[in-house]
Order: structure tokens, then C-alpha cells, then sequence
């Protein structure tokens, strides 16, 4: 088998992978301990402030028009921090009607004038909006997009059944690269403002966290798979031979290997997938098996070139003995031989050394 054959045979079915890569890095955060994990982490230093259970999926589709047409922006990860005592809109058993709409006024003003179970009535109430977008790469423009993405999310709450609910909408961007995040992190990092309009014009500064240059007591504030996520990028940053002294279980381990292949670029975590048995329980798992598939692969690689160079020796040998053969019977140079059998000039050298 040639070696190009071999490669495909090992990567062939991680290439849906590569494929599906803005969903595939969107699933493991996607779910509620993961999420809350990464809230809590990043913004409460580990406390347990944003509950799994007090989370609902957000609308990811905002739409805007330029140059004239419609476009669509879509976040990688957006949901509702909701607590008891207020509506969530995204609750479809509430209605638009007047008469629910009414209903709703007065179930609010009851519980904030100290209604008596505030749970009785099932109302819930909006604390946030958080969304997260994931970055392999620095993006300098990443300050209006992010503009774009929370600026729907505020235009939103003028319309429809959530008119009456205010909200802050918090972005954080996930960022995993190995270099440092570039400057851009704010608007005035982007653009170019004239000075006498500094004054005039809004900044907005965007959440950056750059995942492998957190310190190793932010490692400590994650539980969720996300912490194998920070440890892996935090340490393999300073030490490309890491491996993790007391790997904690994976919890959702497609989720988490399809993300680390995606961020990594690496898709030795999602092949471990594919094999045959039980999927790997932790990341030293993955890593033995990701070792052992590339002895394996070396060692065919070495065996087809081995056999390549041994047709190569073969043919020059062929060659060598042809052309002393034309020279004691035909009783000529070397170079005459060579012409009859039409070695060509870049090989008589090779021959010549030999003669």
C-alpha cells in the first residue's frame, strides 16, 4: 500500500470532522453543566453562581441589512440566565395576546409587591443573556462582531413578547490559540477616531479569555469536562509532551474529543472515536492510543518506503551491471554504454562512481 494510502486509510473518517467544524465546537458547551461551568470559571472565580438548571437556549439567528441585502449572524453559543419570579419569553405557554399579556403585567406586580409564592404562579424573569464565541485564531475585527452579535440581542428586547424586560447581554470569547490574543480589544483598538471625536464616540470593550495562558488556579475553579479542556491547552502551551498526572473520567466524550480536535487542529483526539472496543475513558487514554496508531503508521510508512528504496537499489543494480555488460562486449566507454541503454544524465554520475 503507498504511503499517500496509508494517511487517507488513518484520516478518512475524521474528515466529516473538518466538514462540520462550526458545529462540531459549538456541542460540548452547549450543555448546561458545561456552560455554567464556563460562566462560573471565568466570570465568579469557581463559585456557583449561574445554576445548569437555570439556563434556557437562546435564539443564535440575528438578521441585518447592508450594502442593500439581508444577511444572517449566528452566535456559536447563546442562553438565558432565568430565575423564579419573573417571565421567560422563551416559555411558549405564555402567549402574545392582550388579555395574557395583562395576565402576565399582574402576576409580575404581585410578586414584586410580595406575593405570597412567587413559584405558584411559574412566572421567571431574564437575569442575562450570555454568549460564548470560540476562536483558534486572533481576529481583529472581533470587537464589531461582537457589537453585532449583543446589539441584535438588545434590539431584540424591544419587540415582541419581551418588550418590557431589560436585560444585560454578556459575550465572552473563548480563545485558543497558543499565541497571545492580539490588541484588538475594544472598538477604539479597531478603528481609526479622529481626536475631536473621541469624545463622541461610544468604546466597547470585549471579554477575552485566553484559555492557554490562564494561570493554574483558574484550572482549579472548572468541574465540568471543560477543566480537561484548560488543563490540556494551559500545560501542553509550555510542554508539547504533557500528559496529565490523574486525568479526570470524561463525561461526554465525543462532545469533548470532536471540540479539542476542532480547537487543536489536531485530529488525533477524535480518531480514538473510530477504533474498535470501548471509547476512551480519560486523556491519557487518548494519548496512548494516538501513540500506538502512530508507531503503527510509522512503521508501515518505513516498510512501503523501505520497499520503494529496495526497487530503486534493485533497478540501479540492473542498470550497473547492464552497462558493464555493453561495455566488455560492445568494447566501449561507459558513456557509450549509457547512451545505447539510455540511462539519462543525471544518473551517470551515480553509475560512474561505480565503474
Amino acid at each position: 500500500m503507498c504511503i499517500v494510502c496509508l494517511c487517507t486509510y488513518f484520516h478518512a473518517k475524521a474528515v466529516v470532522y473538518v466538514a462540520e467544524k462550526d458545529v462540531l465546537e459549538k456541542t460540548l458547551e452547549a450543555y448546561n453543566d458545561v456552560f455554567a461551568d464556563i460562566v462560573n470559571g471565568l466570570l465568579f472565580q469557581g463559585a456557583q453562581v449561574v445554576k445548569e438548571d437555570a439556563l434556557t437556549d437562546a435564539q443564535p439567528f440575528s438578521m441585518y441589512k447592508a450594502d442593500g441585502k439581508v444577511h444572517e449572524q449566528i452566535r456559536d453559543i447563546s442562553k438565558f440566565w432565568i430565575t423564579e419570579g419573573g417571565l421567560d419569553c422563551s416559555d411558549s405557554s405564555v402567549g402574545i395576546t392582550g388579555n395574557r399579556d395583562r395576565n402576565r403585567d399582574r402576576r409580575r406586580r404581585k410578586w414584586r409587591h410580595g406575593g405570597k409564592n412567587k413559584k405558584e404562579s411559574g412566572i421567571r424573569v431574564r437575569l442575562s443573556c450570555f454568549g460564548f464565541e470560540n476562536q483558534s485564531d486572533y481576529d481583529k475585527d472581533m470587537p464589531i462582531r461582537v457589537i453585532g452579535y449583543d446589539g441584535a440581542s438588545y434590539r431584540a428586547q424591544l419587540s415582541g413578547k419581551c418588550r418590557k424586560e431589560r436585560y444585560p447581554v454578556v459575550t465572552l470569547v473563548l480563545y485558543f490559540g497558543y499565541e497571545p490574543w492580539g490588541k484588538s480589544r475594544s472598538l477604539y483598538d479597531v478603528i481609526d477616531i479622529p481626536e475631536r471625536l473621541k469624545p463622541y464616540v461610544s468604546d466597547y470593550q470585549i471579554n477575552v479569555f485566553e484559555i492557554a495562558h490562564l494561570p493554574e488556579a483558574v484550572v482549579e475553579y472548572f468541574h465540568s469536562d471543560f477543566k480537561i479542556v484548560v488543563d490540556y491547552f494551559v500545560n501542553s502551551r509550555t510542554n508539547s509532551d504533557y500528559r496529565p498526572s490523574n486525568p479526570a473520567p470524561f463525561q461526554h466524550v465525543d462532545e469533548l474529543l470532536a471540540l479539542m480536535s476542532v480547537v487543536t487542529h489536531d485530529s488525533r483526539f477524535v480518531e480514538s472515536l473510530y477504533e474498535e472496543g470501548e471509547k476512551p475513558k480519560d486523556m491519557c487514554e487518548v494519548l496512548d492510543r494516538a501513540e500506538a496508531r502512530g508507531q503503527v503508521l510509522g512503521e508501515k510508512i518505513g516498510q512501503a518506503r523501505g520497499e520503494k528504496i529496495g526497487q530503486a537499489q534493485g533497478i540501479f543494480l540492473a542498470n550497473l551491471s547492464g552497462i558493464k555488460n555493453v561495455m566488455r562486449e560492445v568494447k566501449c566507454s561507459a558513456q557509450r554504454a549509457m547512451d545505447i541503454l539510455q540511462i539519462s544524465d543525471q544518473d551517470r554520475p551515480k553509475y560512474l562512481s561505480r565503474l
